[in-house]
């Protein structure tokens, strides 16, 4: 490596690690490709960085009803409200604050009145005319109304954790004596305590997949590594109605790992997201469970290795999708253009529409789209790999995807067929599809993660809400930040 390249990529890496949160330190990584010496100069990264955050939360900012605090599914479609979304937004307003894209003022009073609106949104089990019961509530939502919005629309317990995450960063972030924000954060409080956490979970402790008036109880269970450790962890936390004290030991006794290399392992869960949402409002390096403990490592470096293995697939590219590189990868839960199986270099291949895509092959339905948010949510992972692949994706593909609230839901090079009908997005010669979406929970993890490599923000405040380190300790979480802060 030449002397100027070397201190180049010395500089941006003292960029991107200088809030203090290190994603590199006390790892047994796969060394780090030499990529960023052929990206950005620090300011170059900094500013794209600033860019897509603001259009990001601009997303929420725009498109929340102003009445109700209820966030679309989607944009610029219109359907229903997603629970989770509303999650990410609230979590999304002190960012604002903190970046200067709004005033404390006005985010308080944003998070006031969603706050407010589910406090008071009735809870029941009837088929219709009800946001939630037993204080968890329905995946979608009316925008308007805020009840459930049809019958597919089950109670969602892990919906309502994300939901509860981002009320819970608000609780710990309005923190000033003022009457709004002693309300706000007595209206949090009530709504977290309120969840009947013993009724969604099953004898061995794990919990429900969802509940409906229709059926009762889904019959399959929250079981193997995946997005569902907040869900866990908030559920333990309760001082009202908390999971048996055996539910996280149940959960990681379903546990499944992959080889990496030689001696080296990870939890498996193919779309990146399982490896990165409850990463959000949990600092999990250096703090260590019995089964963390077992294997010598935190979950944090295992969402590196699930990145580092995701690229490695990409790379190899079995199914030889069109762009598939070191430089373009990024295979997560995302739009797609149609559910159809067509002819692909000599192959029948399945396309599908929204999906929760993986590494893997056809099985875990790789069909060759690529989303943004799965690079961004690998951001405070993995930044060396993360960062060149994102400048790639807007400099190559960035007229076509990159826009008003950032980067639409996805893309895929490999689907050029103009003669399909499809679910979303378009098809542009030479281009391949489109999406036309920006889907809500994706932009909060864009945003989000994006806030967390570059300040830590939203692990430093809830280090510190006592639910959180309640339920990290009844899961039997100890060493790192637990040990020296109260």
């Amino acid at each position: 490596m030449h002397t100027s390249r070397a201190v180049k990529l010395a500089s941006l890496l003292t960029m991107l690690l200088m809030s203090g949160c290190n994603p590199i330190a006390a790892l047994k990584p796969t060394p780090p490709p030499k990529l960023l010496e052929e990206t950005d100069t620090p300011n170059q990264a900094a500013e794209f960085l600033e860019d897509i955050e603001h259009k990001t939360f601009d997303f929420f900012w725009a498109n929340a009803n102003p009445k109700n605090g209820l966030v679309p599914d989607r944009y610029p479609t219109r359907t229903f409200a997603s629970l989770a979304a509303v999650g990410f937004a609230l979590t999304s307003y002190p960012i604002g604050v903190e970046r200067g894209y709004v005033s404390r003022a006005d985010a308080r009073d944003r998070v006031l009145k969603t706050l407010r609106f589910f406090r008071d949104a009735p809870q029941g089990n009837a088929i219709k005319g009800f946001a939630g019961f037993k204080g968890f509530y329905y995946h979608f939502l009316d925008m308007e109304t805020g009840v459930r919005f049809n019958e597919q629309s089950e109670l969602s317990m892990i919906d309502t954790s994300l939901f509860m995450a981002g009320v819970l960063f608000c609780q710990s972030y309005f923190d000033a004596s003022d009457p709004q924000e002693k309300e706000l954060r007595k209206i949090a409080d009530g709504l977290y305590r309120r969840i009947d956490w013993a009724w969604a979970s099953r004898d061995d402790g794990v919990v429900a997949l969802g509940w409906s008036p229709e059926l009762g109880f889904h019959p399959k269970n929250w079981r193997g590594y995946n997005e569902s450790s907040i869900m866990y962890i908030l559920g333990l936390g309760s001082p009202t109605a908390p999971m048996p004290a055996s539910s996280w030991q149940s959960y990681t006794s379903t546990f499944d790992f992959h080889w990496v290399n030689e001696g080296e392992w990870y939890l498996s869960f193919p779309p990146l997201f399982g490896h990165q949402y409850s990463h959000v409002w949990i600092d999990f390096r250096d703090i260590r469970d019995a089964y963390m403990r077992n294997k010598g490592i935190d979950y944090f470096d295992n969402t590196r290795r699930a990145i580092y293995a995701q690229r490695a697939y990409v790379i190899a590219n079995p199914m030889k999708w069109v762009g598939y590189s070191s430089r373009m990868w990024g295979i997560t839960a995302s739009d797609g253009p149609t559910d159809a199986k067509l002819e692909y270099n000599g192959e029948t291949r399945a396309f599908h529409s929204y999906a929760a895509r993986g590494a893997g092959g056809a099985q875990n339905y790789d069909d060759g789209t690529l989303a943004p948010n799965a690079v961004f949510g690998a951001l405070p992972f993995a930044p060396e790999i993360a960062l060149p692949t994102l400048r790639l994706m807007q400099e190559q593909y960035g007229k076509y995807i990159y826009s008003t609230f950032g980067f639409v839901d996805a893309f895929n090079p490999s689907f050029n067929y103009e003669d399909v009908k499809l679910k979303y997005g378009r098809v542009l010669p030479g281009v391949g599809w489109v999406d036309n979406d920006y889907l809500g929970i994706d932009q909060g993890l864009t945003v989000t993660m994006i806030e967390n490599f570059r300040s830590g923000l939203i692990w430093r405040i809830m280090r510190r809400n006592p639910y959180v380190r309640r339920g990290l300790e009844r899961a039997g979480f100890q060493g790192g930040w637990l040990d020296t802060t109260g």
